[in-house]
């Protein structure tokens, strides 16, 4: 699971010429579903975006979490974020969950936000989408669930070779 979040002004998604989602200040989350992944992660992920500690304070500083702001999220799902693109010029997307699969995950992100207090928009889930957004910073996180370098300190200890 990845997500790429966006702290914004304002934001909106559309489909076909009509806004199916729009935000003020807030969150714009553009996420990817991978083969595998779970509700549990879903959890963490809603957490981690609920408290992420991204709203400037009086003097500039990254103090407020999303709530404390009074912001919302905008949730766009986007398959392409788990595109592979080592071999060749097209890339291939084989790690990203089908449809089927995925979109149950999305609606739980959603579903633990809203659990957390926080007002959230979504995109059409499969539907070609018009993302309009204002960057507020900019500040742009790329999540990935699990993160990263949990992964990389579990191939340390167990000596398997990371998965994708």
């Amino acid at each position: 699971m990845r997500a790429v979040v966006q702290r914004v002004s304002q934001a909106r998604v559309g489909v076909a010429g009509e806004t199916v989602g729009q935000i003020g200040r807030g969150l714009l989350i553009l996420l990817g579903i991978g083969t595998g992944d779970t509700v549990a992660q879903c959890v963490w992920l809603a957490d981690k975006l609920a408290n992420l500690r991204i709203f400037p304070d009086d003097t500039g500083k990254m103090q407020y979490d999303l709530r404390t702001v009074g912001g919302a999220a905008l949730v766009v799902s986007q398959f392409t974020l788990l595109g592979e693109y080592d071999k060749g010029r097209r890339p291939s997307f084989t790690q990203a969950a089908r449809p089927e699969f995925a979109r149950p995950l999305v609606d739980r992100l959603v579903e633990e936000l809203m659990a957390l207090g926080v007002p959230v928009a979504a995109g059409k889930f499969g539907a070609d989408m018009q993302v309009e957004l204002v960057n507020d910073g900019p500040v742009t996180l790329v999540l990935d669930c699990p993160p990263i370098h949990a992964r990389a300190e579990t191939t340390m200890k167990t000596g398997e070779k990371n998965q994708p």
